[in-house]
C-alpha cells in the first residue's frame, strides 16, 4: 500500500522540474504556459473529481479489484504520456493517469483498515502517511536525475514498471474485501462536479493566457460556477450524494477543510511558477532545481510527526493558524526574489513553506475527522482529500494566470514566442530580449506570490475564527478518528 501511494503522490511533484524541458520547442513539446498548467491540472482535476466515485466502486466491486485496475490504468496513462507527440496528447495522458490515481489512493487506506486490527490502525496509518512525505521529497530529485540522463518522457516511463510490480504484489498479498452497505453511485453528481470544475479552471487559465477581457474566459468561469451551484443544490436533495454538503454546516469541519484547501492552493500553486524561476531565470539544471526545493519536503517529514504534540498542548486552532502564517512568511520571500537572490534565502523560504505545511495538515485533518460522526468518517476523509486536491488545481490555475497576465503586459510589443512566455524568449534568443523577459517574469512572480501570501493569511484568519481552540466536542470520535471498519471484516470481528 505504501508503494501504491508513493506512486500516485509522486506524480504530483515529479513533473515540476520537467516543465522547462516540456516548454522547449526542440527537446520538449514546445508547450505554452496554459498547456503546461493543463498538463499539471489534468491529473489533479480528474483525480479530485473521481475520489468519491472510486471509493464507492471499490466498496461495491471489491477493493483489490479496483486497486489493481487503477494501477494498470495509471501505468497505461504513464506510457502514453512518455511518448506523447504534442501537448494535447500529454494532457490527455495525464487525465488517464488521474483516473488511475483516483482509484488507487483511497483504496490503499480502505485495505489497510480492513487488514489490520483496530489496535494497529494508528501505527499502520502513520507508516502509510509517511509515503506522502517521501513522495514530496523524492519527486523533484527523481525527476531531476532522470532529466540529467534521459529524455523528458522518462519521468513518466519510470511509473510503468513500478505500477506493474505493485499490481503483482496486490494480487499475491492483498485479500479481497467489500462493503455490503456501500451507498449508491451518484453518477449525475460526478458529471456535474467534473463539468463545473473543468469550466472554472479553463476560464481562469484562458484568462491568464489571452486576457480576461475576452468573453470566453468570463463565460467559462460564470458557467462553471453555475454548474457547481447546481451540483451543490442536487447534492443537498438526493439520498446518496457524492458530497454530503450537510457536513459544512459544522463550522469546525468547514474551517478545517478550508485550511487544507488554502494551504495547498498557496503551496502547490507557488511551486509551479518557482520551477520556472529556478531553471529559466536562475539557470539551474533540473537536478539542481529539485535539490533547491528539497527543504520544503524535509521540513514536512521532520516536523509533521511532532505537530500532534503541539496540538495536544496548544489546540488545533493555534497550531493550524501558526502553520498558515509561517507558510505565508515563506511565500512572502518570493515577492522580493530577483535573478541574483542567494541560495540561502531560497532555502529558508522553501523550508518555511514546508514547516508551515507540516503544522497545517495534521492539525486540520485531525480536527476535520474529529468533527464528524463515526458513520460519516469515510465521507469526511474523502471531502478533505477532494478539497485539498481542488486547492492545488485552483492554485496552479490562478497563480499561473496572474503570472502570465503580468508577463504579457510587460512584454507587450515583443514579437514571436517571447511575448507569450519566458521559455519562448529563451528559445528565441537575444541577450536584451532575454533580460527583458526575465524581468517581466520576476514581476509576474512577485504578483503571484503576493496573491498566495494573502490567501494563506486569510486562511489563518478563518481558522482563528472558526476552528476549536482545543479538542473538538465529541460529535465525532476525537482527533485521532479513523474510518470505521466493515462489520463483516476479520479486523472488526476481532
Amino acid at each position: 500500500m505504501v508503494l501504491c501511494l508513493f506512486l500516485v503522490v509522486l506524480e504530483n511533484t515529479v513533473l515540476n522540474v520537467a516543465l522547462r524541458t516540456l516548454a522547449e520547442p526542440g527537446s520538449g513539446l514546445g508547450a505554452s504556459p496554459s498547456q503546461l498548467e493543463w498538463a499539471v491540472n489534468a491529473y489533479t482535476l480528474v483525480f479530485a473529481c473521481l475520489l468519491f466515485t472510486t471509493g464507492v466502486l471499490a466498496d461495491r466491486l471489491g477493493r483489490r479489484l479496483v486497486l489493481i485496475g487503477g494501477l494498470l490504468v495509471f501505468g497505461l496513462g504513464s506510457l502514453f504520456a512518455a511518448y506523447a507527440d504534442s501537448p494535447a496528447q500529454l494532457i490527455g495522458a495525464r487525465a488517464i493517469m488521474g483516473v488511475g490515481g483516483a482509484a488507487v489512493m483511497p483504496v490503499t487506506l480502505s485495505i489497510i483498515m480492513n487488514v489490520f486490527h483496530p489496535r494497529e490502525y494508528g501505527k499502520a496509518i502513520g507508516i502509510w502517511a509517511t509515503a506522502i512525505g517521501f513522495s514530496v521529497a523524492g519527486g523533484p530529485l527523481i525527476g531531476g536525475l532522470l532529466l540529467e540522463h534521459f529524455w523528458w518522457g522518462s519521468v513518466f516511463l519510470i511509473n510503468v514498471p513500478v505500477a506493474i510490480v505493485a499490481a503483482v504484489l496486490a494480487v499475491v498479498l492483498v485479500p479481497e474485501s467489500r462493503n455490503p452497505r456501500a451507498p449508491r453511485l451518484d453518477l449525475v453528481g460526478v458529471l456535474l462536479s467534473i463539468a463545473g470544475l473543468a469550466l472554472l479552471t479553463y476560464g481562469i487559465i484562458n484568462g491568464g493566457e489571452n486576457g480576461f477581457g475576452a468573453g470566453r474566459s468570463w463565460g467559462a468561469i460564470v458557467l462553471g460556477a453555475a454548474v457547481l451551484a447546481v451540483f451543490l443544490v442536487v447534492q443537498s436533495r438526493i439520498a446518496f450524494p457524492s458530497l454530503d454538503v450537510k457536513l459544512f454546516t459544522n463550522m469546525r469541519f468547514s474551517a478545517s477543510v478550508i485550511a487544507l484547501g488554502v494551504a495547498f492552493f498557496a503551496a502547490i500553486g507557488s511551486m509551479f511558477f518557482m520551477a520556472f524561476y529556478l531553471q529559466l531565470v536562475r539557470g539551474d539544471s533540473p537536478l539542481a532545481a529539485g535539490a533547491l526545493m528539497l527543504p520544503a519536503a524535509v521540513a514536512q517529514i521532520v516536523f509533521a510527526p511532532a505537530s500532534a504534540k503541539l496540538v495536544e498542548r496548544f489546540g488545533p486552532k493555534l497550531v493550524a493558524a501558526a502553520g498558515l502564517v509561517v507558510l505565508a512568511a515563506g511565500l512572502a520571500g518570493f515577492m522580493v526574489f530577483t535573478a541574483g537572490s542567494s541560495v540561502v534565502a531560497l532555502e529558508v523560504a522553501f523550508f518555511l513553506i514546508g514547516l508551515g505545511m507540516a503544522h497545517v495538515m495534521p492539525s486540520a485533518t485531525s480536527t476535520a475527522m474529529g468533527s464528524v460522526p463515526p458513520e460519516k468518517a469515510g465521507v469526511g476523509s474523502a471531502i478533505g482529500n477532494t478539497i485539498r486536491q481542488m486547492g492545488a488545481v485552483l492554485g496552479v490555475a490562478v497563480l499561473g494566470s496572474v503570472l502570465s497576465a503580468v508577463y504579457r503586459g510587460k512584454m507587450s510589443g515583443a514579437d514571436g514566442p517571447a511575448g507569450k512566455s519566458l521559455a519562448g524568449a529563451v528559445a528565441q534568443g537575444g541577450t536584451s530580449l532575454l533580460g527583458r523577459a526575465s524581468d517581466a517574469f520576476v514581476s509576474g512572480m512577485h504578483e503571484a506570490a503576493m496573491v498566495s501570501t494573502v490567501v494563506a493569511l486569510v486562511g489563518a484568519l478563518a481558522v482563528l475564527v472558526w476552528m476549536p481552540g482545543r479538542r473538538p466536542a465529541p460529535g465525532g470520535r476525537g482527533e485521532q478518528a479513523v474510518a470505521e471498519p466493515d462489520s463483516s471484516t476479520p479486523a472488526a470481528a476481532g
